[in-house]
């Protein structure tokens, strides 16, 4: 078995054709709050983004890897390495699976194919994420593939309702 893929989903890289995928999924609001996204992305800017992605994880510091069903084919969502830190053997985890797909278990596929990437190949010690405490499929996501809140900020994420409490959830090697 490939490194990226399991019997049922695969991890491939940006394809020109994701354009449509992430001009969606990065211009959808209700997922503003998870992130630190403020405003819009155009399609020249996503563009650009998925013409730099071939410079790899090693320069760019992240990499975002799309979730694909593997009968059919159907792009089901996309998982990203953030503030990768080859010095002290980290990174942040985020993940993003489309409303059609979710509760099918590919997220818990996918987290788990990104960790033994993360780990065996890139030689990470630990990865991380930042989860609003209001966000408890993701709180239960990560929990369920072995991270352990290890921190909470008070007052993290700005809401329309005032401030969110954020855990912080990490897997060591």
């Amino acid at each position: 078995m490939e490194l990226l893929e399991n019997p049922h989903i695969r991890l491939r890289a940006l394809e020109p054709e994701d354009l449509e995928f992430l001009y969606t999924w990065e211009n959808d609001t209700r997922m503003w709050r998870n992130g630190d996204t403020v405003s819009p992305y155009s399609r020249y800017a996503l563009k650009q983004y998925i013409a730099e992605s071939h410079r790899g994880v090693y320069e760019l510091k992240q990499l975002r890897l799309m979730i694909v069903e593997k009968a059919g084919g159907r792009t089901v969502g996309m998982i990203d390495l953030y503030e990768v830190d080859f010095h002290h053997q980290r990174a942040g985890v985020g993940i993003l699976i489309a409303d059609a797909a979710r509760r099918q278990g590919m997220a818990t596929q996918a987290l788990e194919l990104m960790t033994d990437y993360a780990f065996r190949f890139l030689k990470l010690h630990q990865l991380y994420a930042y989860i609003g405490q209001t966000n408890i499929a993701s709180q239960t996501l990560f929990v369920r593939c072995g991270f352990v809140q290890s921190a909470l900020l008070k007052d993290w994420i700005v809401t329309a309702d005032g401030y969110e409490d954020v855990g912080v959830y990490q897997l060591r090697k």
